[in-house]
């Protein structure tokens, strides 16, 4: 699920102009889902997929999955050097519920800095 929900995020992201830089980059064990870029601003994109449920995708980004996020993306910003001139963090949310088409919910700017 989590393969096909990356597949949905990214073709989503690619329907809204956002250029895909990466998907699944690694530094160690820490990971970035997707890094993309709109205009100047590099976003990196964390990816929750889940069925219908009680739970949102997107709840699934607590404080510590936010860190190890941060983390990755200080890395590629190393490895990349010049490239973008702004960066952020968003997320999106896949939901698949049996019979329907998979609900995508995307949030630019989804956390910030450190977490207190």
């Amino acid at each position: 699920m989590a393969e096909r929900g990356e597949e949905i995020a990214v073709q989503y992201l690619r329907a809204l102009g956002l250029r895909i830089l990466d998907r699944n980059w690694r530094s160690g064990r820490r990971e970035l889902d997707v890094v993309a870029q709109e205009g100047d601003v590099v976003a990196f994109v964390e990816v929750k997929a889940r069925r219908a449920g009680p739970q949102d995708p997107l709840e699934a980004i607590d404080r510590v999955k936010r860190r190890e996020v941060r983390r990755a993306a200080a890395a590629w910003i190393r490895q990349h050097p010049g490239a973008g001139k702004e960066f952020r963090f968003d997320a999106v949310g896949v939901q698949f519920e049996d019979g329907r088409d998979p609900a995508v919910q995307h949030i630019r700017n989804a956390f910030f800095g450190e977490d207190g």
